[in-house]
């Protein structure tokens, strides 16, 4: 029996030289010279911080990170902007979180997508990834090309890996 894995991660070393490169393009924009704050990747939570004097310079610091993450081959998606900005002192404040694996409600979103294709395959939830099977390697292939045509409905980028035949 075929079977291969959806999940959604990104890499982490990726991740940092995206966060580093758009640190570098920070110190050398002359628009954002002077910017007290920053950017600051922390690991362990898998997030960004990001920090400057007003909303209009956090904004550019989104774009300049954004920007970076995707010329790195970081989907766009991955990162989660939709964060309330806090003031801290003298400074504004935004966490983005970094989106790593499947979340039940995405796997479910995923198992009905598959589900409403009528393909013979059989998908489970596993843990931060999904399982999908099928006798024949074809239907495996169409439902990846299902699951790439709704990739706006699930909004996470997907990576399918462990394809066993």
């Amino acid at each position: 029996m075929a079977s291969f894995d959806i999940v959604s991660k990104v890499d982490p070393q990726t991740l940092e030289n995206a966060v580093n490169t758009a640190k570098k393009e920070l110190q050398t924009r002359y628009d954002l010279r002077d910017t007290k704050g920053g950017i600051e990747l922390d690991k362990k939570a898998n997030t960004i911080q990001l920090s400057s004097e007003n909303s209009m310079r956090l904004k550019a610091l989104e774009d300049i990170l954004l920007g970076r993450a995707v010329k790195q081959g970081i989907d766009g998606t991955a990162l989660d902007f939709s964060a309330e900005e806090q003031a801290a002192g003298a400074l504004v404040k935004k966490t983005v979180k970094v989106r790593a694996g499947i979340d039940k409600d995405t796997s479910r979103v995923i198992i009905k997508l598959i589900k409403d294709s009528k393909l013979k395959v059989e998908a489970q939830n596993q843990d931060e990834q999904v399982r999908v099977s099928a006798k024949k390697i074809d239907d495996l292939q169409q439902v990846i090309a299902v699951l790439r045509g709704a990739s706006t409905t699930i909004g996470q980028p997907l990576q399918f890996v462990n394809m066993k035949s």
